[in-house]
């Protein structure tokens, strides 16, 4: 006689398919619904938060990106302070080659002067070769390179030799154009040390329009008999003052062994800054020094500029002495600052 298996056991065992079955399910359906919501209701409720079609292909609206019209914008833009001033210094090979350069020179007295740190933060160092470019781009400084196609200035150009009058005017097309771009600046030569910040000396208001450095200072800063000197001045931009450099750069062709700073001097001799009604404040070597007249105050002297120069291993011998001296100043007592003295340009001296 056949058997037949146990009932119990069968039902049983239906019972716990049964129930895993709707375990199953209920995760199932669980899972289902959550999947189903993220699908459906989390897009449309954070729709705001993700980009249109529209704003993705105009990242400068969506973003607040300012577009700029080359190279020379955006970095004049990321140098300058809040009013479009900008410092401007402009360097070649011969100014960062040897163990210590001019233009380290330079970048050290920002760092040594009285509040003037701040000021590299403004200062644009503008590169007409690839190695002093690339020894800017080093440095972590805001830097542009002048393209000077089918021109060498790599090197060191002695003073008044037809390449040094060749680089000064391609500095006065580049100032100009820096004008007609909207910004003032401050231009800097790379063999002047800022021993100060100048902002407290220099005229900020819009009465002035020029106010440059001479060689020697005749006692009247309104007196066009003054000798100008293009190693630093601050100019604002204006129609006046690009009309001035416009009339000044196509004076070159015409000016055959004339560097640009004799040019500028012989225009106002003639009348150019009364006829444009600039307003010109030439600037007293008290505060704005050179080797040509030394300023007999180091309490209030803001620059030094290795004028009356001619090599640049002459500038860099003597400024490091002007480092020196003013090191020697910063840790004097009051007593000895009065009986300060600068130390003999005696290097540039014998440089001619």
């Amino acid at each position: 006689m056949v058997s037949l298996p146990p009932i119990i056991p069968t039902l049983k065992s239906f019972i716990f398919f049964m129930k895993n079955t709707v375990v199953d399910f209920t995760l199932f359906s669980l899972l289902f619904i959550g999947l189903l919501y993220i699908f459906i209701f989390i897009p449309s409720t954070n729709k705001s938060s993700l980009p249109s079609p529209k704003s993705q292909s105009h990242p400068s609206i969506m973003f607040n990106m300012t577009i700029y019209k080359d190279d020379l914008d955006q970095v004049l833009a990321e140098t300058s302070t809040k009013n479009k001033t900008v410092i401007i210094a402009i360097i070649n090979e011969a100014y960062v080659e040897g163990d210590k350069s001019m233009f380290d020179l330079f970048l050290d007295s920002f760092w040594l002067g009285d509040d003037s740190r701040a000021l590299r933060d403004h200062l644009l160092i503008v590169a007409v070769d690839q190695t002093s470019h690339d020894r800017c781009k080093f440095l972590q400084l805001h830097c542009y390179k002048l393209e000077t196609d089918g021109v060498d200035f790599e090197g060191e150009k002695l003073y008044m030799s037809d390449e040094f009058i060749k680089m000064m005017w391609r500095r006065t097309l580049f100032l100009g154009d820096v004008l007609k771009r909207g910004y003032n600046f401050i231009f800097t030569d790379t063999d002047v040390m800022w021993l100060r910040n100048p902002f407290s000396i220099l005229v900020l208001n819009e009465t002035i329009d020029l106010q440059i450095s001479v060689d020697h200072f005749n006692g009247d800063q309104w007196s066009e008999a003054n000798n100008i000197n293009t190693g630093v001045y601050m100019i604002r931009s204006n129609n006046k003052t690009i009309a001035l450099f416009d009339e000044w750069y196509s004076r070159k062709d015409n000016s055959t062994g004339m560097k640009e700073q004799d040019v500028l001097e012989k225009m106002m001799h003639e009348g150019v800054f009364r006829g444009l009604r600039l307003g010109v404040k030439f600037l007293d070597t008290l505060y704005f020094s050179g080797f040509c007249q030394s300023s007999n105050d180091v309490r209030v002297v803001v620059t030094v500029h290795s004028n009356c120069c001619r090599s640049i291993s002459a500038k860099v011998a003597d400024l490091t002495a002007v480092i020196h001296d003013w090191k020697r100043f910063k840790r004097s007592s009051s007593n000895e600052t009065l009986m300060f003295e600068w130390s003999k340009h005696t290097a540039c001296e014998h440089s001619w």
